[in-house]
């Protein structure tokens, strides 16, 4: 419930202050969401396998975007920062679907 509330805490708090980014961390935004997206869902993931524990998604949600960040930002220090965010997320995509799928296949039993 807790992480619930938080949620739609986050969301509103988002939604009235309409916070801004800076131009210089812009192309990094959509690959950490998508890093901690796949955090989250693997977070749903091991609950309902009953085997979640809260250490170990602080440090897959902090290490996935910093990874993921780190990444990027070397490909544009490379000059291939598109190709590397694309292939980032293509990654945390895959992992994102399978997490979904294990849930989909818990919680329906299909």
């Amino acid at each position: 419930m807790i992480p619930a509330l938080a949620l739609v805490v986050g969301v509103v708090l988002g939604l009235v202050l309409e916070p801004t980014v800076p131009a210089a961390l812009q192309p990094y935004l959509p690959i950490a969401v998508v890093a901690a997206l796949d955090a989250v869902f693997g977070a749903v993931r091991a609950q309902l396998e009953k085997i979640f524990d809260d250490r170990v998604f602080v440090v897959s949600f902090v290490s996935n975007v910093l990874v993921a960040g780190l990444v990027v930002f070397l490909g544009d220090q490379l000059g291939v920062g598109g190709q590397l965010s694309t292939g980032v997320v293509v990654v945390l995509g895959i992992r994102i679907f399978s997490n979904a799928a294990a849930i989909r296949r818990h919680v329906f039993h299909a």
